[in-house]
């Protein structure tokens, strides 16, 4: 799981870091010190975990946490308890940890973060019964109604935690299920993922510029790790 550690004190940041590096499971991508700066890697990398502190310059974790369309799961770490009652109230929140906290205490957390993931995939699975498909038309289970969608009008699917987004140039239909799915149902090749939250039509491209797709006049990220591979698929003339 990747993870990152956004907290202003070096000795807290020491701590975790040396916590996480006994857990193999777990690969740390960036440490910082504000919210803000954390923002870039947000957005173009896959984050399966936010060590979080709540006091933090400029911004507070948990009014950060708020402007986050789309958080991965946040493990908060603060000096004081009185902040958990209101954190909590975040469903992303897995875990609340007081400093000074063990080694322990820390596995516990992760131990939660693992169970949440396999419940969503469970669900994720149970979701794969609402899809019936051949290869050119997928039949999508929304509220009891069975909606019949032509593959190649699919403009761009879109992840938000649970749930997934399919978005032709007609109809929006959302509905439990992961990306990872659609990345099997989506096998032409004019499909492709390009962030952690997109696949994308690639035939319905208006424009790229910096790390954004323009398409069906929406602004898509492209993640740096998916940035390569999508020019080699568009192939662009200099």
């Amino acid at each position: 799981m990747n993870c990152i550690i956004i907290e202003d004190e070096i000795p807290a940041q020491e701590i975790l870091i040396n916590y996480i590096e006994k857990v193999p499971d777990l690969k740390l991508l960036g440490v910082f010190n504000s919210a803000l700066k954390a923002n870039s890697i947000l957005q173009t990398e896959t984050i399966d975990i936010v060590f979080l502190d709540i006091n933090l310059p400029t911004i507070s974790g948990v009014d950060y946490l708020k402007t986050l369309k789309n958080p991965p799961l946040v493990i908060m770490t603060t000096a004081y308890s009185n902040y958990a009652v209101e954190s909590f109230e975040y469903d992303v929140i897995i875990d609340y940890l007081v400093k000074p906290f063990g080694f322990e205490r820390f596995l516990k957390s992760i131990n939660k973060v693992e169970s949440r993931q396999d419940t969503s995939s469970e669900i994720q699975y149970q979701s794969v019964n609402n899809i019936s498909r051949d290869e050119e038309f997928i039949f999508i289970n929304v509220d009891k109604v069975l909606h019949k969608i032509d593959l190649k009008t699919i403009v761009y699917v879109q992840s938000d935690r649970n749930y997934v987004t399919v978005v032709t140039k007609e109809l929006r239909l959302s509905f439990i299920d992961s990306l990872k799915n659609w990345t099997g149902y989506l096998k032409q090749g004019n499909f492709l993922q390009i962030h952690r939250s997109f696949i994308i039509n690639i035939n319905c491209i208006e424009k790229l510029t910096g790390n954004l797709a323009y398409i069906n006049k929406q602004k898509i990220p492209v993640g740096k790790t998916y940035k390569e591979n999508l020019f080699k698929k568009i192939n662009p003339i200099n």
